[in-house]
């Protein structure tokens, strides 16, 4: 990339930002904030997920993802629509907290809830030049992809850290769970038997 094409990069991605403005953007103005920042010039690039347990592999992505324009946008699934994809007992984490962390993260410009199951109505409202989603998506089965496509950006697949997702933390701990419960009930009945012997 030459010197000119990175200091453009910058100023794109410094308007990326206005002044005071925070990096969670209400669903509701979320057509007129995206609309203004590409009339900037600034290159979008969106991704989305339900992000309920944050880990390596979300990072990573996000990275990837970021690297690929001047601002990234992060869809979150709200909690309602995470329970419905997921099932009962999640999102473990609630929505605010959800995008409080995404938004402390150094790769994510913006953060933007939506309700429905898919990211589609949010896509249209962002037109983002990039649309990225994890290597584990087949190209036919990406939402947006139509979207984005015909508005001239691309979609781009990032291949996943393998053992590194939401539902492997989740079955991690519960063993951790187990396991220091089992370890409990053996040293508990250590000292019963201790106690019996004295």
């Amino acid at each position: 990339m030459s010197r000119g094409a990175r200091r453009a990069g910058a100023r794109r991605a410094s308007a990326a930002r206005d002044p005071g403005q925070g990096r969670i953007v209400p669903r509701r103005t979320a057509g007129r904030t995206f609309g203004r920042l590409r009339r900037r010039g600034v290159r979008l690039v969106f991704t989305n997920g339900c992000f309920d347990l944050l880990h390596v592999g979300h990072v990573t992505l996000l990275e990837k993802a970021r690297a690929l324009g001047d601002a990234l946008v992060v869809g979150v699934n709200e909690d309602r629509s995470v329970r419905r994809l997921k099932g009962p007992g999640r999102p473990i984490v609630p929505l605010a907290e959800r995008m409080e962390m995404l938004a402390g993260l150094r790769p994510v410009d913006y953060v933007v809830p939506f309700a429905e199951d898919t990211p589609a109505k949010v896509i249209a409202e962002v037109r983002p030049a990039v649309l990225v989603k994890g290597g584990d998506y087949r190209l036919g089965e990406i939402v947006g992809r139509g979207t984005v496509e015909e508005g001239g950006g691309r979609v781009v697949r990032v291949p996943l850290r393998k053992g590194r997702s939401t539902s492997d933390l989740i079955a991690r701990a519960r063993r951790a769970v187990i396991a220091a419960g089992g370890a409990g009930r053996v040293r508990g009945g250590r000292r019963r038997a201790a106690g019996r012997r004295r």
